[in-house]
């Protein structure tokens, strides 16, 4: 009788809901029902996505990392609207939507059957290929002829069975289309901004960057060159026969009239807002799966450099560090900070500390080639080249290191022999 008690005691808290113990297990029973609720089994299940997504975008995750310790000295605050472009974020928005929905109506699948069709050799597709984005982007931005060129790209290799050869075109029409983009204002984002922030002229604009505009022509010709030439010795591409692509007229219709709009807007003539609204609405009601299209880790990988160069530029001690050196070394400081926040930020945050434009629109145009965040329109591009077949990181980024590598080292030379 007298353990009556204690054996009794020991099984009211057992049985107790107000305990820790069943409190525990109630929170654990919450916490399953809530990972089954978002689709996973386990906690085990839930690091395995974590995992598998940040392999997947390891430069969104890279960017919302910095972005996120940026954060401890800017706290989020209504200063940050500031931070970003709308105009960016909303042409990249529709452009990507109008270009995926021109990819399903069969205009890229028979403008490819065309160029393979008719071109006399490889080397004159490839010179196609990469050329396209070197002129289109100089007055339609390096980000649209990317948009563009490369899902054409990817189909006309993937029918003359050069997939091989993917990886190369790819990089190389990202560099063409940075490079090429950078002898006129309309070319590049930084080009505008630097153009109207300093007032500039239409001609010392185009003299201060054709020389290198010129140079890197030339350097893409004998890429292609040698490029088609060892693919020439080393294996002889046969078109692969395809069935003859049927266009979807009137998909066709509606693309090629948003896409237009967004032309418009590049060109200032309507307004970001404007495209914006018409294009969401008219893909409501026209065509919702070109929302599927639109590469939404991009999108938020842009918005997590604005937040970093915003912050970045909101604290005193990174400002006034910038400020010497901008000052005496405009083109080393904004072509090494555009390795590491792209050249468009760093457009934005160097201005402000130094007069000698000169310097700096060649820092931020050169030093868009480099490290694959030195322009965003890289990453645009290496986007669209891993949804094709067989599609390698590994294989684009030794490639890209090795073009980007090249380029950066030829141009910079050809700017030290020009002071």
């Amino acid at each position: 009788m007298a353990h009556l008690p204690q054996r009794h005691t020991h099984r009211s808290r057992k049985a107790s809901p107000g305990q820790p113990g069943a409190l525990g297990a109630s929170g654990t029973a919450g916490a399953s029902r809530t990972l089954h609720v978002l689709g996973f089994s386990s906690v085990s299940h839930v690091l395995t996505f974590v995992l598998t997504y940040i392999r997947k975008e390891p430069v969104l995750f890279a960017a919302a990392l910095c972005a996120a310790l940026s954060s401890l000295a800017i706290p989020p605050s209504p200063q940050w609207i500031g931070y970003f472009d709308a105009q960016v974020l909303i042409l990249l928005l529709c452009l990507m939507a109008t270009v995926s929905g021109l990819r399903r109506c069969g205009l890229l699948g028979r403008m490819a059957q065309y160029l393979t069709e008719h071109a006399s050799s490889l080397r004159s597709i490839l010179l196609c290929l990469v050329l396209l984005p070197f002129f289109t982007s100089m007055l339609l931005t390096n980000d649209v002829a990317l948009l563009t060129f490369v899902p054409f790209a990817i189909l006309t290799l993937e029918s003359l069975g050069q997939r091989r050869l993917l990886a190369f075109t790819v990089v190389m029409q990202a560099a063409a289309a940075n490079l090429g983009g950078m002898v006129l204002p309309t070319g590049n984002p930084q080009n505008i901004f630097i153009y109207a922030h300093y007032q500039l002229g239409f001609g010392e604009f185009v003299a201060a960057l054709a020389p290198f505009c010129g140079a890197s022509l030339v350097g893409c010709i004998l890429a292609c060159t040698v490029a088609s030439l060892l693919a020439a010795k080393s294996e002889t591409g046969r078109v692969i026969p395809q069935p003859k692509t049927h266009v979807d007229k009137i998909l066709l219709a509606i693309h090629g009239v948003l896409f237009a709009l967004c032309l418009l807007c590049v060109a200032r003539a309507i307004s970001c807002w404007m495209l914006l609204a018409i294009v969401a609405a008219a893909l409501v009601l026209l065509d919702r799966k070109a929302f599927a299209g639109v590469d939404w880790g991009l999108l938020a990988t842009f918005v997590c450099f604005f937040i970093l160069s915003g912050n970045l530029s909101s604290i005193p001690q990174v400002s006034q560090a910038l400020s010497a050196p901008v000052t005496e070394h405009a083109f080393i400081t904004s072509l090494a900070a555009s390795q590491v926040m792209s050249n468009v930020p760093a457009a934005a945050l160097l201005a402000p500390f130094t007069s000698n434009w000169h310097g700096l629109l060649l820092g931020v145009n050169i030093g868009g080639l480099g490290t694959p965040i030195a322009s965003l329109a890289s990453l645009i591009a290496y986007r669209l080249y891993m949804t094709s077949v067989e599609a390698s990181s590994a294989r684009f980024m030794i490639r890209f290191a090795l073009v980007n590598l090249g380029g950066l080292v030829l141009l910079c030379g050809m700017y030290a022999m020009l002071l």
